[in-house]
């Protein structure tokens, strides 16, 4: 089972867990089994068209899944996926 690490912000739709086991063979995979065990997440997943955000940055190892395939990417049992929120904000 692949592991999906948790950013903090979205922790407390997962009941706080940072880290959490999916079964799957694709990111879309992998995060669309993340929102149907935890339903609140899922619009901060996915796009009205099921689509992952274009906001968060998800890594599989140490690479971008832009520069992969996307939500196609293939994950293996031993991946780790790490979701990263956009940060907007701060000054010049």
């Amino acid at each position: 089972m692949a592991t999906i690490l948790i950013p903090t912000p979205l922790r407390k739709f997962t009941e706080n867990q940072s880290k959490l086991q999916v079964n799957a063979g694709t990111i879309q995979e992998a995060l669309q089994d993340l929102a149907s065990n935890f339903p609140d997440l899922k619009k901060h997943l996915f796009d009205e068209n099921g689509k992952i955000r274009t906001f968060l940055n998800v890594f599989v190892e140490e690479d971008d899944i832009r520069d992969l395939q996307q939500g196609e990417t293939q994950v293996a049992h031993d991946t780790v996926v790490s979701i990263i929120p956009a940060i907007a904000g701060g000054s010049i």
